[in-house]
């Protein structure tokens, strides 16, 4: 591969894990090319929570540095009671974490991660950023893959080694697999509604909030028609508050608006000073969460590969979509580096086998985290126990598969 388009990489897509991506391939001495469809990078969403998994990896990438001012390292997750307020459950995080799983676990704000991770991306040489730029087509070429885009009515073509699909749920590139009876062309609607809001620490909501969680901790209140988790973003001087509900499909994007009556109603019965900071935090925006059908492709042998929302979205109920981004951008960079030159639909291959038992694994915690979480009568009765007699140490090594991950060692194919 002498030509240096032959190894270039363009990525489409750049959130947390175009981003992720780029930064990582140009460490290994790859030429990145990376496509957005805005015209500025903006961050949807609002808090976010990185365990050590992910910290671990953004820690070797330069950006951990970048972001650590503006995170926050909470004490615990802390589960308590919507209707009573007790206390169930207490998973040691801060220091007790970090010594654990040799990195740290810390609460964001979305934007204060993008912006470490563009501001990384700036200094890193190799890697040119172009906004508001829509990938249009794709196809195989004479030196592996050829993209077009479209920007500001120009035509922008781009050859690479690989395309690397990172623009979520909503992914284009998914929809232009060359096998599409082999592939679900679109998210589908996982039945449940995301309702967020970011309160100032030292509002009326703020101090609502103060009354009933743990301000230094990731806090989930549950119960059988909603749970909610809050936790201090920007320095602790605000509160992200998601609260996740049944509902029905409203619109395709990552905020919108929905019948505010649908929260309250599955609030129902919570402690009236968790009801009072709901109403206080209002009004909510809310999203519908989309997943995508697991059994679908993530790769093709012409050179694509698909990472982050755009192969595996699932439910965030178990805080793990970021971090297996995170993952999934270093180990594909990693897969690709060893591999033979000639054998890149090898390595894509071999990715996808590493990747796909662990992404497996994570989505059933947190289907397992959502059923235990909304549990009512006899279930919710027998959670309770169990919670009671699992020691806090206890609970946090059931998460070591989880947050004790590292990068897999990849022999050189070559």
């Amino acid at each position: 591969m002498s030509d240096p388009r032959s190894r270039q990489i363009v990525i489409a897509g750049a959130g947390i894990a175009g981003l992720t991506a780029a930064l990582a391939f140009a460490e290994r001495g790859y030429p990145v090319k990376l496509f957005e469809q805005a015209k500025h990078l903006e961050a949807t969403g609002a808090g976010i929570q990185l365990s050590p998994n992910a910290t671990r990896i953004l820690r070797q990438l330069g950006v951990l540095d970048r972001l650590s001012p503006y995170a926050v390292r909470p004490e615990a997750v802390v589960l308590k009671d919507a209707a009573t307020l007790r206390e169930l459950a207490r998973v040691p995080l801060g220091q007790a974490a970090e010594s654990r799983w040799g990195a740290p676990y810390l609460v964001a704000h979305r934007a204060d991660l993008q912006a470490a991770l563009t501001a990384q991306v700036a200094e890193r040489p190799g890697i040119e950023l172009v906004t508001g730029a829509r990938v249009s087509d794709v196809a195989a070429g004479p030196h592996g893959i050829a993209v077009t885009a479209q920007a500001d009515g120009k035509t922008v073509d781009a050859e690479g080694s690989l395309l690397v699909g990172a623009d979520g749920v909503w992914s284009q590139v998914r929809k232009r697999f060359p096998d599409r009876k082999a592939i679900s062309r679109k998210s589908r609607f996982s039945g449940e509604l995301a309702w967020r809001a970011t309160v100032p620490a030292d509002s009326v909501a703020g101090k609502a909030f103060d009354a009933v969680g743990a301000t230094n901790s990731v806090t989930t209140f549950l119960h059988p028609g909603f749970h909610l988790v809050a936790y201090p973003v920007s320095r602790g001087t605000a509160f992200n508050l998601a609260a996740f509900t049944k509902g029905e499909r409203i619109a395709e994007a990552w905020s919108g608006h929905a019948d505010p009556r649908i929260l309250t109603e599955a609030m129902h019965g919570t402690a009236p000073a968790l009801a009072r900071l709901a109403k206080e935090a209002g009004p909510w925006m809310t999203w519908p969460i989309h997943t995508v059908d697991p059994k679908q492709p993530w790769t093709v042998p012409d050179g694509i590969a698909l990472i982050g929302d755009a192969a595996h979205a699932m439910t965030p109920f178990a805080a793990q979509g970021a971090a297996m981004a995170i993952e999934d951008a270093v180990t594909l960079s990693d897969v690709v580096m060893a591999a033979a030159p000639a054998d890149l639909t090898g390595s894509l291959q071999i990715w996808e086998g590493l990747r796909r038992p662990r992404v497996a694994q994570a989505a059933r915690r947190g289907a397992v985290n959502r059923l235990a979480w909304h549990a009512a009568g006899p279930v919710a009765l027998a959670r309770n126990l169990f919670l009671k007699m699992r020691a806090p140490e206890k609970l946090a090594a059931d998460l070591d598969w989880l947050y004790g991950w590292e990068a897999p060692e990849v022999c050189d194919q070559g």
